[in-house]
């Protein structure tokens, strides 16, 4: 996965956390979250407050 696979991304981490609100995750540990999941392999400095705030977005729409 990279930076731009959002919905991949939200999947991996509401399987990762099913019990964790997105909205209650500050973006220092998204961003360390995501650059621990299984499969994502991208340069962890090519992410933004963006890129994190849409990773969050599309994570909430999967939790609802």
């Amino acid at each position: 996965m990279k930076w731009t696979d959002t919905f991949d991304i939200a999947i991996a981490l509401n399987d990762k956390f099913p019990d964790i609100d997105p909205l209650t995750v500050r973006f220092t540990d998204l961003h360390r979250w995501v650059c621990e999941l299984e499969g994502f392999d991208d340069n962890p400095e090519r992410s933004n407050e963006k890129i994190l705030e849409g990773i969050q977005m599309a994570w909430l729409d999967e939790a609802s």
